[in-house]
This record gives C-alpha cells, structure tokens and sequence, in this order.
C-alpha cells in the first residue's frame, strides 16, 4: 500500500505541470527513438551486408587432394586422385556442421553459339547442390539441373550473365544449343547477375553443367586410369572358361564391368570416378573450424591413412572473408552504441536538471510532508518514481517513434530495415535505468532535507 501511495503521488505531482514533463522526456523521445531506428536500420544493412559476403564464400570450405611426386619431385597441390564423389556423399550424411556439399570438375575450352564463342573464365561440373552453397538457389531464367541428369550424364548447362551477353548479345538463351569442345549442350537457365569477387574475378563468366557430363564427354583427361600388368592378365586367362560362360550376365551401372573373356582378351585400362575438389557450405560462419576438424577426420577414417600419416588432402577456408564479416559488424555494433549511449546520456542529463529543480520547487511540500511523517525514504522513492515515469513515458514515445522514423525511410529510402524485438526491450529497460540513475541524485537530496529548513524556505 506504501508503495502505490507513493506512485500515485509522484503521478499527481506529474500532473501539475504536462508541459513541462512533456518537455523533459523529449530527451528521453528523442534519444531512444534515434537508437531504435538506428538499430533498425543497422540491422537491415548488416543482414544485407552478410547475406552479400555469405554469396562470396565466407562460409564456403574448398577440399583438394593432396599433392602427388615422382623422384623427389612434388607437383603441387590436387595432382593427386584422393577425391571420390563418395567423399561429397559422405561428408555431407556424417558431417552435422555441414549445411551442403557439392563436388567439382573444372575445364576450360571453347564455347560456340552460331558464328560467336567464348571460352569462360570458369566451367564446373558439379551437382545442383553447388547453387546452395554458392548462395545462387534464384535463377534469373529457366531452371537449375537435376540429380537425374547428374546420374545420366545429360548434355544441359547453365550460363552466367556474361555469356549470355557475349554469345547471345542478352537475348534469352533459354532451350538454343550451345556447342562445347564438338558436343552439343542444351541451355536449361540462366544464372542471377554476380559481379566480380574480392579478387576482381567475373563471376558471371561461368558455365555450370552436370560433373559427369564434363568429365565423362568434354575433358576425358580426369579420368583415373590403372594400366593392367601382365602377371594379372595372365591370372585372369587361368581363370577364363569360353565354354561355361559363353553369355555373361548384365549388370545395370554407369560403366558395366567387363566380363572375365573381355578382360582376357582386351586388358583395357580400368577407369573409376575421382572428383578435383568438393565445395562445402558450413550452417554458418561460425561453426567453420568444427566443420573443418569433422571432415578431416571422416576423409582421413575413408582413405585408411595412419595417425603417423599426413592427409592426402587439403581443407581450405575463407578467412579473409570471415574476417572482413566479423569486423564490419563489429564496427557497426560499436558504432551503433556509442551514438546510443551518447543520446542516452543527454536525456538522463535533462532528467536530472528537470528533477533538481523540481525539489527546489516543492521544498515546503517536501519539508511538510516530512513534519507529518514521510520518512526520508518515502520521499525517495516518490522522486524516484517521477524520475522513472518520465523516462519509461519517453521510451515508450521513443519506441514509436523510432520505428515509424525506420519504415518511413524504408519507404522512401527502399533501404533494408530489419526490427530488433532485442533493441525494443533494451530501450525499455535503458529508459528506466537512466530515470534510477539520473534520478536518484535529486531524490536523496530531497530526502535528505531538515523539516524546519524545508517549512522556513522561500
């Protein structure tokens, strides 16, 4: 009951004079809704500006074999056959951290369209998985490829925004054929505009098509081949039997095994599939070193190597990236802060004088209050309460404020503006924190008044 006495008297006293309360909170309005809106507008952009880093590669893992050498010689990172397209599968069902895996076959040879060619920057084969870990889902025509004709090995592909200007001079290249080292390959889509990255690359100038398409019928040379030994050719003869297996059966595969008499009598080279890197997406920037410490534990556990072994692999991040992400948001959020705690304190400063002068005000109403009764503490909390009021009533307008002033520049402006329910809740209890602080000084001057001085003043 004490406590709702003296709220309703720090509320009557409020009362007396709506200008002048209106007024001092205007600090606290204007505070608060310069932070709101701040916030808002801060965290539009830093989603916009992570989003736009994300679509760069901040989260993205590149995987390459190790290095193969002859004689002493070594020759240089991804020479060697370590990556299968059952690593991509594998990494992405026993690696948690891993949002999306997609495995990699480059080349680099001529494109024809007509009486025009080009020969792109960049030409992957890969899985429609590499459109999610690039950030690249959107088309901006047609469609992406499937699984099937991954499995198939189709002839479809998608084009970047500078082939399409090169080759077709911006018409749709939508369902026209294009040719690709002799072999004619059908436009399914067309990808969103890109720009170059931070190294100045084009990465639009790109052409996507399914991995066993590039490298089963364009380049050929990725082909992992073992030439048979003549000690085996004659251990498969031994075991050949023309007259019980004269009709092998059929066996449904990408590349059917050949036969005990196909291999007696042409020992061909035995091809299998090897990939050039897998392109991996973390779930975000920050898992990125649990992503990396669980697939190279899981390549290391799939290729057999020894704990005193090194790794046939290389695992590489983008830490520039990540860097240039983490430190932009940290200067924004410390930016944002400052100019928050800085409006803060200007309205605490106005509260304060409000107050003081306030006390001095009411001195003979503090003095009989107390010559009645009131403790010093009473009178405290009264104060306190005013001081508090007036600061939750400012936020609250503030908050309003801030808002509306965020979506009116969002609609003027067409900037990215994002609410923060986090930055709403803190403005209130900021608000009330700067009434306490910036209050309390008035209020134990009041408290601490003598009845007969407050009675004698003037």
């Amino acid at each position: 009951m004490r406590v709702y006495a003296t709220a309703r008297t720090a509320f009557k006293a409020l009362r007396r004079n709506p200008m002048r309360a209106m007024l001092t909170t205007l600090g606290i309005v204007i505070g608060v809704g310069a932070v709101i809106a701040m916030m808002e507008i801060g965290a539009g952009s830093s989603s916009s500006l992570k989003k736009t880093i994300a679509s760069m590669g901040a989260n993205v893992l590149v995987v390459r074999p190790g290095t193969a050498s002859s004689g002493g010689i070594s020759f240089g990172v991804g020479t060697s056959t370590t990556l299968t397209p059952e690593d991509n599968q594998a990494i992405l069902r026993e690696c948690p951290a891993i949002h999306n895996a997609a495995p990699i076959v480059r080349a680099r040879t001529q494109v024809v369209y007509g009486n025009r060619n080009w020969v792109p920057n960049t030409m992957y084969g890969t899985t429609p998985a590499f459109l999610d870990v690039q950030d690249w889902s959107i088309l901006a025509e047609g469609e992406p490829f499937s699984d099937r004709d991954v499995l198939n090995g189709n002839r479809v592909c998608l084009l970047g925004q500078t082939l399409v200007r090169e080759l077709f001079e911006g018409a749709s290249p939508v369902g026209k054929e294009i040719r690709i080292k002799n072999i004619s390959f059908r436009v399914i889509g067309v990808l969103t505009p890109k720009g170059a990255n931070m190294m100045g690359q084009d990465q639009d100038d790109v052409i996507l098509a399914p991995w066993t398409t590039i490298k089963y019928r364009v380049t050929g040379s990725s082909l992992s081949t073992t030439n048979q030994s003549a000690s085996t050719a004659a251990a498969t003869s031994d075991t050949v039997n023309t007259l019980s297996n004269l009709y092998p059966a059929a066996q449904i595969s990408l590349y059917p095994e050949r036969s005990s008499v196909q291999q007696a009598d042409n020992p061909m080279p035995v091809r299998f599939a090897n990939i050039e890197s897998i392109m991996a997406a973390a779930n975000n920037a920050g898992e990125i070193s649990l992503a990396i410490e669980q697939m190279t534990a899981l390549l290391r556990e799939r290729h057999h190597l020894r704990a005193d072994e090194p790794d046939d692999f290389s695992i590489r991040d983008m830490a520039e990236l990540t860097k240039t992400l983490s430190t932009t948001t940290t200067l924004m959020t410390n930016l944002l802060l400052t100019v928050a705690m800085i409006s803060l304190v200007v309205g605490g400063v106005g509260i304060m004088n409000i107050m003081l002068v306030s006390v001095t005000e009411r001195t003979r109403e503090i003095g009989l209050r107390m010559a009645v009764g009131a403790r010093g503490k009473d009178i405290l909390q009264q104060f306190l309460v005013e001081a508090v009021v007036l600061c939750l009533t400012g936020g609250a307008m503030g908050i309003v404020l801030g808002h509306g002033g965020s979506l009116l520049v969002q609609l003027l402006l067409k900037w990215p503006v994002e609410t923060s329910p986090a930055a709403i809740a803190a403005a209130v209890l900021v608000s009330a924190g700067v009434g306490i602080i910036f209050g309390f000084y008035p209020a134990w001057k009041a408290s601490r008044f003598d009845p007969i001085e407050a009675l004698r003043f003037e």
